[in-house]
């Protein structure tokens, strides 16, 4: 089996898929790519078991055709060092053994057996639902609900984000218990209802090579497994098993109380106040009173403090909530607006931020954070 293929072209696929390989591999096969030729076509998948990621590239003078794994961490590393070229592979389908032929010289390597590994999954045909989904709204979608995912071995079903379809609409919902991010595009729709969540490492796998998209996204899916089908690249991953809980429920619908404040004075007001707050609790409060917000922190402890006063517009009765500042920071950071806006009822529920302004008609943020108890 041999081709030749552009160095700066190999190593740019390999390193978009090469992040799915695990440092701890349960099968020694895992560590490498499966590279399947096919004519001119060079399909190259890596895999961890839960998740794989396939890219597909074009190559030249290729013959034979056939599939074998090459050590990963080889590959990558020895590319990244050629300045763009053309490179030969040569290799002997009986013994594996591979050559890889340069402009200045030759690098020898052993592969292992492309039927060694894993295949893929079939998605069951009585479960099936798919898809298609603007590239553009499936990046914001994710990009927008990341962050807010949990890490909890318990409940592994918030570890995910959780993509709901209906005729109406597409959501996008993740949550950790302390904050919660609910993300609607009502320009991508599905011809029935259905939902799965989507895991995270597959998900940031997605954010990553979706700017280079350009299409739309094919998604198909059932009850175990998703595939996300884009130009050059194709995802399949096992989908979080579980019923996701009822995010609607917690989101408070009286709040009277509203503040419209500058995202970036704010952020950056609690960025140099959070410094002044205990470390283990990092309890930042806000005292909303007339137009005018004061953002407080304290660590009892070593006699520091700090405030800030700001000026907002605020509509309701004089409050003081206590928010962590690690998630305020976080929330503030993923808001796509110039001013946010801030629904509050009480400092003893969930707060809910959402931008003053839509970057897009047919889309609706809304981020909610769980206030801390201030006396305590």
């Amino acid at each position: 089996m041999k081709f030749v293929i552009s160095s700066a072209d190999l190593l740019s696929h390999l390193m978009a898929i090469s992040r799915v390989i695990s440092a701890k591999n349960t099968l020694p096969i895992l560590d490498n790519f499966l590279f399947k030729l096919d004519g001119n076509d060079l399909e190259i998948t890596a895999s961890d078991l839960e998740t794989t990621l396939i890219t597909n590239l074009v190559v030249e003078n290729a013959n034979e055709s056939g599939s074998i794994g090459l050590p990963a961490k080889i590959l990558t590393e020895t590319l990244k060092e050629f300045p763009e070229q053309p490179l030969t592979f040569d290799i002997n389908m009986d013994t594996m053994a591979v050559v890889i032929i340069s402009e200045n010289g030759q690098f020898n390597i052993v592969g292992q057996k492309g039927m060694d590994y894993p295949q893929l999954p079939m998605l069951k045909e009585d479960k099936k639902a798919s898809l298609l989904m603007g590239h553009e709204i499936l990046a914001s979608g994710i990009g927008k609900t990341l962050f807010a995912t949990a890490d909890d071995d318990l409940r592994p079903v918030m570890n995910g984000v959780f993509i709901e379809m209906s005729e109406e609409s597409v959501i996008f919902v993740a949550s950790d218990a302390h904050k919660l991010v609910r993300y609607t595009r009502t320009d991508a729709k599905a011809d029935k209802a259905a939902s799965f969540i989507l895991p995270k490492k597959p998900a940031s796998l997605l954010k990553s090579i979706l700017p280079r998209e350009e299409n739309e996204v094919s998604i198909e899916f059932d009850d175990k497994n998703a595939f996300f089908t884009l130009s050059e690249f194709k995802l399949v991953c096992r989908l979080v098993e579980g019923n996701y809980p009822s995010y609607n429920s917690v989101i408070p619908q009286d709040n009277p109380n509203k503040l419209i404040i500058d995202r970036i004075e704010l952020y950056n007001s609690l960025k140099r106040v959070s410094v002044f707050s205990n470390q283990a609790s990092n309890l930042v409060k806000l005292q909303l009173s007339g137009n005018q917000i004061t953002v407080s922190a304290q660590d009892i402890d070593f006699s520091i403090s700090a405030y800030e006063r700001l000026n907002c517009q605020y509509e309701g009765d004089e409050m003081e909530i206590g928010f962590k500042s690690v998630f305020l920071i976080e929330i503030l950071s993923n808001l796509p607006s110039g001013d946010v806006v801030f629904e509050l009822s009480d400092p003893s529920r969930a707060g809910i931020m959402l931008p003053s302004e839509k970057e897009n008609e047919q889309e609706d943020v809304l981020m909610l954070l769980m206030p801390m108890m201030i006396g305590a």
